[in-house]
């Protein structure tokens, strides 16, 4: 499967962005969808996940409350909904779809990853 994540920019700080990763070549059914954020010269960090079955997601500690996942089976497309944005959330962002029953919350736990898309959020 091949991914595509879109919708970056750039915000000032308490601002929305709502990201959007699409899939190609097959659909997203039986995978888990994660986020993934990279800051210059930061570890890859895990941002959110969803299971493409069921209604669970999955946040990480410091965007529980501010970002919120959904999907749209029909378009087979996943977003995040950033909201109150904040300097520190300035990165590239990256989906990614793991072929998994859990939900990894590593960046090795996935199989397949898109391009990556900027976002800064200034002060």
């Amino acid at each position: 499967v091949q991914l595509q994540a879109s919708g970056g920019g750039l915000v000032q700080a308490g601002g929305s962005l709502r990201l959007s990763c699409a899939a190609s070549g097959r659909t997203f059914s039986g995978y888990v969808v994660g986020w993934f954020r990279q800051a210059p010269g930061k570890d890859r960090e895990f941002v959110a996940a969803i299971r493409w079955s069921g209604v669970s997601t999955y946040y990480a500690d410091p965007v529980k409350g501010r970002f919120t996942l959904s999907r749209d089976n029909a378009k087979d497309l996943v977003y995040l909904q950033m909201n109150s944005l904040k300097p520190e959330d300035t990165a590239a962002y990256l989906c990614a779809a793991a072929r998994s029953t859990a939900v990894p919350r590593v960046g090795l736990g996935y199989d397949y990853w898109g391009q990556g898309t900027q976002v800064t959020v200034s002060s």
